[in-house]
């Protein structure tokens, strides 16, 4: 088992050269690590850095999804734990993404407690990237959707931390005010 900080900052730049060249919804095409660096900080916040495996697991929750990295991968170069957790918020891509919505609001009630954190700490990260001054109708109107949603799935992983519930509560109000 690698020390604490190792284990983050080795999952940071395994994270930084899978995602090398993809570029975030919203917020000017910015870097995507830019989105794994908040989600992983926001973790490290809500534990005060005493879960280092959690906020690895920020760092790397989407490799599964997003690249050609696998659960083994992960398991064999941070941990069992990081590996499970980035498998149980990866969501199913040969599934419509309308159907990947749906099932994240049915699955979210069920998700282990680092796995709901990750959730939440995500879908903040993904309502401030979608607010910005002077959005456009159809900016407006993906945000407004995506807030919607993103409230039904947080719904079902409130609890496990209040400041994630509270940062997420501050996002979609703010979001809200932008519709």
């Amino acid at each position: 088992m690698l020390q604490p900080i190792r284990l983050i900052s080795e999952a940071a730049e395994f994270a930084a050269h899978r995602h090398t060249g993809m570029a975030r919804k919203g917020r000017g095409n910015e870097p995507y690590i830019n989105h794994l660096a908040e989600v992983a900080n926001l973790l490290a916040t809500a534990t005060d850095g005493a879960d280092a495996e959690l906020v690895a697991a920020g760092w790397l929750h989407d490799t599964v999804e997003d690249t050609d990295a696998t659960r083994e991968e992960l398991a064999a170069k941070f941990s069992e734990r990081v590996a499970a957790l980035v498998v149980e918020v990866t969501d199913d891509m040969t599934l419509s993404k309308t159907q990947r919505r749906q099932k994240q609001i049915e699955d979210a009630p069920h998700k282990s407690p680092g796995a709901k954190m990750i959730k939440i700490a995500d879908k903040i990260s993904n309502t401030r990237a979608r607010i910005g001054p002077n959005l456009s109708e159809d900016e407006r109107e993906d945000l407004a959707a995506y807030v919607i949603w993103a409230e039904k799935v947080v719904a079902g992983c409130r609890g496990v931390n209040p400041m994630l519930d509270v940062k997420f509560d501050e996002a979609a109000k703010t979001a809200k005010s932008a519709f």
